[in-house]
């Protein structure tokens, strides 16, 4: 603690320097934090991925459908514990840009498949009873200001016409990371109004009893169904939500090439800030070292002050992150996990430390070997 002082005064000499080096740290972690909110975001399918759910899709591709006869089949298949499909809905509500997920969702079957979502028995039961009953998440809820009893008006895209539902219940997620921003309404009630596709869905669920023997049922499904006029391709679901992610590119590649860039350019900084510091202190380097600091003391607090400017920096960045992130997803449902994680914060503030740490220890090496004699005679 005797150091702090010093410290702090070194720290506080050129403000303007200190503001300048320090914002650059903060602009760099709000950068990081906010990519990896987005990397997040795009991945956070992989990572509540369940372990034991297969998901059955047309081979040709996602777009075309399967017959609701499949259902049966995938049932008596052994090791498959639970079957249960979907329809891709993709309307909008009131205009374009306000997207979310719709789907048409087999209401005896789906709510078992995803444990993971919280819906009141109450609002389940009233759902299954009104036809054109909905389930919505609860950021899509809180989104438009949505409550249960309302009526709401879906214009669709892929289907004709403007559909209304009832919203009968609310989802929660019982972890962060999951999503709650999909629209959940009656297969049924699409199967009745579109007679050009009728008693077809889009894509199957399939619960498998042991996770281990994922591969071995996968492989059985598509060979059941292989060389009929609907053949399949089954993959897990981990495996599924990572063909998604693809389509956007490698998301991971360019948040790795724009950190290096912005960390390698505060070595740069920071490093260049610490040697012009060091070189206007020599003298009271020198003293400090007549005084009887060792070069241990000197290097210790040079990589002190170097540490300091980047902890305070990317604190202050991912506070601010931190706060943009609570706004909710700015993109209008194209993120709908949009949260700044306990990780990456404890990531950045250890990138942030290092990135500090090595910025400063060559200007600390060279304040550390000062000779005292030579630095005195500069004054």
């Amino acid at each position: 603690m005797k150091f702090l002082p010093l410290l702090l005064a070194n720290i506080g000499r050129k403000k303007m320097r200190t503001i300048l080096t320090v914002g650059s740290y903060a602009v760099a972690l709000f950068l990081f934090g906010l990519l990896g909110v987005i990397d997040m975001s795009f991945n956070q399918g992989l990572e509540v991925a369940g372990v034991d759910r297969l998901i059955v899709r047309n081979k040709t591709s996602l777009i075309m459908p399967l017959p609701i006869a499949y259902k049966e089949r995938l049932s008596q298949i052994k090791d498959v514990k639970d079957v249960t499909f979907a329809s891709w809905f993709g309307g909008v509500y009131q205009e374009p840009k306000n997207f979310f997920a719709q789907f048409a969702i087999d209401v005896d079957t789906y709510r078992a498949m995803y444990p993971e979502f919280e819906i009141p028995e109450d609002q389940w039961d009233a759902f299954v009873r009104d036809r054109q009953g909905c389930i919505v998440g609860r950021k899509t809820l809180d989104r438009f200001g949505w409550k249960i009893g309302d009526r709401i008006p879906i214009q669709a895209t892929i289907y004709r016409g403007l559909w209304e539902f009832n919203i009968c219940g609310v989802y929660e997620a019982r972890r962060e990371a999951d999503d709650t921003t999909q629209f959940w309404f009656h297969f049924n009630y699409l199967n009745e109004r579109t007679p050009f596709i009728k008693d077809y869905v889009g894509w199957y669920t399939v619960r498998v009893h042991n996770p281990d023997k994922a591969a071995e049922v996968t492989k059985t499904i598509d060979e059941r169904f292989a060389n009929s006029s609907f053949e399949t391709t089954t993959e897990t679901e981990k495996a599924f939500m990572a063909g998604f992610v693809k389509q956007f590119g490698n998301i991971k590649l360019i948040i790795l090439i724009v950190g290096s860039v912005v960390m390698f350019t505060l070595l740069l900084i920071t490093g260049s800030n610490m040697s012009l510091s060091i070189r206007e202190r020599t003298n009271e380097i020198a003293i400090l070292k007549a005084m009887g600091f060792g070069p241990t003391h000197i290097l210790t607090l040079i990589l002190a002050e170097s540490i300091g400017y980047a902890v305070i920096g990317g604190f202050l960045g991912l506070s601010v992150c931190k706060l943009f992130t609570l706004g909710g997803d700015p993109t209008n449902g194209l993120l709908p996990v949009f949260f700044l994680d306990n990780k990456t914060v404890i990531l950045g503030i250890g990138i942030t430390f290092m990135v500090g740490l090595i910025s400063g220890f060559i200007p600390a090496l060279i304040a550390m070997r000062l000779n005292i004699v030579r630095a005195l005679r500069s004054i």
